[in-house]
């Protein structure tokens, strides 16, 4: 047997191994989400005892449990992608840091009151009886925790706030019918397909352009960055003072438009003092590189995921509970209510369930959003997390109904898309017209066909991602009501 057949068979058999390997752990972690499940059952069980609708509570506390493991699968990637893929951090430190901070958020500052009904998308008064409403919260909540799965398991980033909206929809119009839909609020939700990643796009392009024009194309790199670098993590700083005071804490706390302002403004300042003085140590000795200028972007990129993973928790805890606590309240209540208190077991029960799946299922979303769509580094993934938490604060200002998701990976494409503009531009700089191969040589045309191979934005996750995103909420609606027709087949109502 030659050597280059052994190398090849050894290299087939090193396949199969890490295919076993991964089949296995797969397997594994599948196992522990199951367990998980089953804790929750007999967690609800005990605490609720023989409360009279007490299989109705237990059913929606286990999908409940089951929607929120999906959340932290697929949502969480987003706030942690970027810092993973840039490697500011490294996988297990940034499952860490995020399971953490979306517990604390989802605990600390998810509030104990919740709308029952998804974004006001469905009218109260529609919804025939409570068990009628109690049928379509769990088909609303179970067909948007099996849409996350299968998103999850295609590697397609989606909006879990977008499914569980798909699911009450679908589930509202099998109860109540059309008419039970609020459908100006839908057109404001689908209306942000388009805005959440456009701007999440522009945003973060422009940064990255701005970095690029300011420090990394300069002469004098290290003597740019240490003008511009505090700057910049002053911005961040402020930003996400003022994206908590917004959005994470927003459950708690209620400050003014000015009181925004101020908090940001203070985190500005404050941060441009420190950071001063510690940007110029860390750059003492750096060689006059791009590489070593990234590096000065890692501690601010890790403050970010761990932010982000915060507000995050706070936010979309609530796409789990929510159904659940209406569930919960409509059952020992008797009527259904628009506003409901979270029991405390009920907020445990999401805040746990996302930091399971994110530690169980997370990395392979975290590694399509930080290294499948375009090869990031600290300066763009930098630029990624600061768009995130810009438009948000500049959505909720406007009015306009964005996705977090959304608006994360749309940053990762815009900051992908402007290094191929940046890469063509300078080749046409060059002499080469890329658009016109007629007067070629050779030589030319194999350099032109090996860049167009190097594209720097992988075209197929465009498309996939912008399916999945499309398609989510009227699949989630499909789904949910033909899951309450079932349920209502099944019961005899």
């Amino acid at each position: 047997m030659t050597k280059n057949k052994i190398d090849k068979n050894l290299k087939v058999f090193s396949q199969i191994q890490q295919a076993t390997l991964e089949a296995s752990a797969s397997q594994l972690n599948i196992g522990m989400a199951i367990l998980f499940l089953i804790g929750i059952f007999i967690v609800s069980t005990v605490l609720i005892g023989n409360t009279p609708g007490a299989p109705f509570i237990i059913a929606a506390a286990v999908i409940g449990g089951y929607m929120a493991i999906n959340i932290g699968a697929n949502d969480v990637a987003n706030n942690i992608g970027p810092a993973v893929g840039s490697r500011a951090l490294t996988m297990t430190g940034a499952l860490l840091i995020a399971a953490v901070f979306e517990a604390a958020g989802a605990i600390i500052a998810g509030g104990d009151v919740v709308s029952t009904i998804s974004k006001g998308i469905i009218e109260p008064s529609f919804i025939p009886s409570p068990n009628i409403f109690i049928f379509a919260m769990m088909s609303a909540l179970l067909a948007a925790a099996l849409w996350l799965n299968l998103a999850t398991w295609l590697g397609a980033p989606v909006s879990t706030t977008h499914s569980i909206v798909g699911g009450v929809v679908g589930a509202g119009i099998a109860a109540a019918g059309m008419n039970a839909v609020n459908w100006p609020v839908m057109g404001a939700i689908a209306s942000s397909w388009i805005i959440s990643p456009v701007l999440g796009a522009m945003i973060a392009a422009l940064f990255l352009y701005f970095i690029k024009r300011a420090v990394l194309y300069q002469e004098d790199r290290i003597a740019a960055a240490r003008k511009w670098v505090p700057v910049l993590v002053a911005i961040m700083v402020g930003v996400f003072a003022m994206y908590l005071s917004l959005k994470g804490l927003k459950k708690i706390w209620h400050p003014s438009a000015s009181m925004v302002w101020g908090v940001g403004l203070v985190g500005f300042a404050i941060t441009y003092v420190l950071s001063r003085p510690l940007v110029l140590k860390a750059s003492q000795g750096m060689e006059n590189r791009k590489k070593e200028v990234n590096k000065l972007f890692t501690i601010p990129l890790i403050g970010s995921a761990a932010l982000l993973s915060f507000a995050h928790g706070a936010n979309d805890v609530a796409n789990a509970i929510a159904p659940l606590a209406a569930i919960v309240s409509t059952v020992t209540e008797g009527t259904v209510s628009a506003k409901v208190d979270i029991p405390l077991w009920v907020m445990f029960i999401g805040a746990l369930g996302i930091s399971v799946g994110l530690l169980l299922f997370g990395p392979k979303l975290i590694r399509t959003v930080g290294e499948k769509i375009t090869r990031l580094d600290q300066v763009r993934a930098f630029c990624v997390a600061l768009s995130a938490a810009i438009t948000v604060i500049a959505a909720s200002w406007l009015g306009l109904p964005v996705s977090s998701t959304h608006i994360a990976v749309g940053g990762v494409f815009g900051v992908g898309f402007l290094r191929e503009f940046l890469a063509n531009r300078k080749r046409k700089q060059k002499g080469i017209n890329w658009d016109d191969t007629s007067n070629l040589d050779e030589k030319q045309m194999r350099k032109m066909m090996k860049a167009e191979k190097r594209r720097l934005v992988r075209r197929n996750y465009l498309t996939s991602i912008a399916a999945a995103w499309v398609i989510t909420v009227p699949l989630a609606a499909i789904l949910s009501g033909s899951i309450f027709m079932a349920m209502i087949a099944l019961s005899g109502n």
